[in-house]
């Protein structure tokens, strides 16, 4: 028999899992990618100014390492071509099917295994595997703002995330919905190539300076011959990361340092006093994400940008309404409204064990062991699942801990033929934990996206890096109860 494994989305967690799996003698694997190429996130958020806000060299694989990154915090076609380069190197590139959308997994229990449905460039198709790795994360679907007649606007209009290259904004009348990590840095990029801007803004942020100065040669060099200076240029960066997460997580001890930075650079970036008004953020700093950037407040205090902070009532052909009866008009509107964060892998159909719904299971909110395994679901996975975003930190190094534990689970189902399936009081010890460990932190002290509609935080880890590799670093085989598989089904990885 041939064992597979199906990975769904070609993004840095796709990646991470196959790569870990390829190196461990896994060699049935496949990567289904709905976009025409790798990259996840990466692939689709072109828009100009577009860049991690994340170190370089601390948001790539450890394995991986690349000591020529251009910048300190890489724009996106440099991330984007490091994540094709290195799924290249380490044999991932040749496994990763493109334009193939993933529609339903199912299990089948009489033969336990799963049923991967799928639209590909040539029609529906199928695979079957004895695992299923969901890989979408949690920063794939564009959110769009709940905005009465959004659709009657008669201008043009697009999602930040879907960047539309075609449209001239040169000389336009423009709409900026939102004012997250995206609008931050497209803003600055196009507002002086328009005629007029209003960024509309439903609460301000706390931003801390991010500088776009290119490495110098010598210190590609140094990083280069001096193996050990990048090493601890790494270990810096970790640690400056997680003092981020403890200003978050203790508020009153720590937050103060975090909210006195970003005050003294705020105010020296927001000249204009009305500016600086409607701009100031009234919650605690670090409960909604802290934002990097040294271009956007200045940019809202340009000759052409109003900064618009009355509520949005509706939309007209001519362009939103505002709560003071105001109607904007304008030739296009672009959405920087984020993500469903929330929704995960959705509007996929994934069915369990006695054919369990996950989206009915996640009614209340997504939990997941560790954000990686969900009972009921035997040999199904999540990268970048429920509780396991950062706000001070890099996703990668997560994805890093979750590849190994997904690899020594399948390990382990490799090893007693069978399938594995996370016991239901494990899952709900643990997810009583990590709940009960927000408390007191930032993150409970306003709205954020972080949250779903009921108010449970389902996207962020409530810890610090090292909490999560430790817990991570090591299967607990007690946690897991086996699945047969009849000897006669695909098999056993």
């Amino acid at each position: 028999m041939t064992s597979r494994v199906v990975i769904v989305g070609a993004g840095f967690g796709g990646v991470a899992a196959a790569a870990e799996l390829l190196r461990n003698g896994f060699d049935d694997v496949v990567v289904l990618e709905a976009a025409p190429g790798l990259g996840g996130t990466w692939h689709h958020n072109t828009y100009p100014g577009a860049a991690c806000d994340v170190p370089s060299h601390f948001y790539s694989y450890s394995y991986a390492q690349r000591h020529d990154w251009s910048r300190f915090c890489s724009p996106q076609t440099e991330i984007l071509g490091y994540l094709q380069s290195t799924a290249r190197d380490l044999g991932v590139a040749e496994r990763v099917v493109p334009n193939t959308s993933v529609t339903a997994c199912r299990w089948d229990d009489a033969t336990a295994s799963w049923t991967v449905d799928a639209e590909g460039p040539d029609g529906p198709v199928t695979y079957t595997a004895a695992s299923v790795i969901i890989a979408t994360g949690q920063l794939n679907q564009p959110a769009y703002p709940r905005i009465e007649g959004r659709e009657d606007f008669a201008g043009h209009s697009f999602h930040s995330a879907r960047w539309d290259h075609d449209y001239e904004l040169r000389g336009k009348r423009v709409a900026v919905i939102g004012t997250g990590a995206s609008a931050v840095q497209f803003v600055p990029e196009i507002a002086p190539d328009v005629a007029a801007m209003s960024v509309f803004q439903r609460s301000g942020n706390w931003f801390l300076p991010r500088e776009h100065t290119d490495y110098k040669p010598f210190v590609h060099t140094l990083f280069r011959r001096v193996p050990l200076l990048h090493k601890l240029f790494r270990f810096a960066l970790y640690s400056y990361m997680e003092f981020l997460t403890a200003m978050i997580r203790h508020p009153r001890a720590l937050g103060w340092i975090g909210r006195t930075w970003s005050t003294l650079f705020m105010r020296g970036q927001l000249t204009d006093p009305e500016v600086r008004r409607k701009a100031w953020p009234d919650y605690t700093f670090g409960c909604k994400r802290v934002l990097f950037s040294s271009a956007f407040l200045p940019a809202l205090q340009r000759d052409n940008v109003e900064l618009v902070t009355d509520a949005i009532t509706g939309m007209t052909p001519a362009g939103p309404r505002t709560a003071d009866g105001r109607v904007h008009e304008v030739d296009c509107i672009i959405y920087g409204t984020g993500f469903r964060t929330t929704d995960f892998m959705f509007p996929m159909a994934v069915t369990g064990r006695a054919g369990r719904s996950l989206r009915d299971e996640w009614a209340g909110g997504a939990r997941a062991h560790l954000g990686i395994s969900v009972s009921g679901f035997p040999s199904l996975f999540l990268m970048y699942g429920p509780n396991t975003n950062t706000s001070g930190g890099s996703i990668i190094f997560f994805l890093e801990g979750q590849a190994r534990y997904v690899r020594q689970a399948l390990e382990l189902a490799r090893e007693r033929g069978a399938a594995v399936d996370v016991r239901p009081e494990v899952q709900h010890d643990g997810d009583v934990h990590t709940q009960e460990r927000f408390a007191g932190t930032a993150w409970t002290r306003c709205d954020s996206w972080y949250r779903n509609e009921s108010g449970r935080i389902v996207t962020n880890w409530p810890g610090y890096m090292r909490q999560y590799a430790a817990d991570t670093r090591e299967l607990d085989v007690t946690d897991y109860d086996l699945v047969p598989r009849p000897p006669s089904t695909v098999p056993v990885s």
